[in-house]
């Protein structure tokens, strides 16, 4: 069975591990801006927050819950005329990022809201006594004061991402996960199957050791 890993190249497996890395920065990078925004956004005009606006709230919450209820495969499919707009291709590393973020921003906003919900509220009211503005509230209280707790949150979004990668395999995503479709699927080679399981696995535990290492030093801080 081992001799069947032969077929696949030793550049073609570098090749496919340093797609999935390029997928996950990129769509990581994008995600953490674009979901830190929408989830402090979702913060603020909750009820009882600093800019209250329950109607706004209402209508970000449902978009998010809707686009976090939107199995990861299908919403690739569904999106595909949008991402072709904007990247000029559906496939491969570049056709594989937008649906990347539009699937993980909305989870990574829930879990910023979460973290930012956890701030002492005495702390934020003894910014406002003092004069702070909005903008320095969240810049210099909100993001400090859940440090923890949003490192935490990338790091799990971070993992989430490791398998939308693989998955994007399906539609000609590249890296991986399209490795382990075309040899160990598609060919029967349960040995490359084997491998890209092992080489992602590998890359969860150093996402999250790292995650938890960065938690644990800002905890003491």
């Amino acid at each position: 069975m081992l001799g069947n890993f032969s077929n696949v190249k030793p550049d073609e497996l570098r090749e496919a591990a340093y797609a999935t890395l390029r997928m996950l920065g990129l769509s990581l990078l994008f995600t953490v801006v674009l979901g830190l925004l929408l989830g402090i956004l979702l913060f603020l005009t909750s009820r009882g927050q600093l800019l209250s606006q329950p109607a706004v709230y209402a209508v970000l919450s449902f978009i998010v819950n809707v686009l976090r209820s939107i199995p990861f495969i299908i919403l690739m499919i569904t999106i595909m005329p949008f991402t072709k707009w904007l990247t000029g291709t559906s496939i491969g590393v570049k056709g594989s990022i937008p649906p990347l973020v539009v699937a993980a921003a909305p989870f990574f906003a829930r879990l910023v809201e979460t973290a930012l919900r956890e701030v002492d509220r005495g702390v934020i009211e003894a910014a406002q006594a003092m004069g702070a503005s909005s903008w320095t509230i969240v810049r210099r209280v909100l993001i400090r004061e859940a440090g923890g707790g949003l490192i935490a949150g990338i790091t799990l979004t971070a993992v989430t991402l490791v398998s939308f990668t693989a998955m994007s395999g399906v539609i000609g995503g590249g890296g991986l996960g399209d490795l382990a479709l075309r040899y160990g699927y598609q060919r029967f080679q349960t040995d490359v199957m084997f491998v890209t399981v092992v080489l992602l696995v590998l890359l969860v535990q150093l996402l999250q050791s790292l995650g938890d290492l960065l938690v644990r030093r800002i905890s003491r801080k």
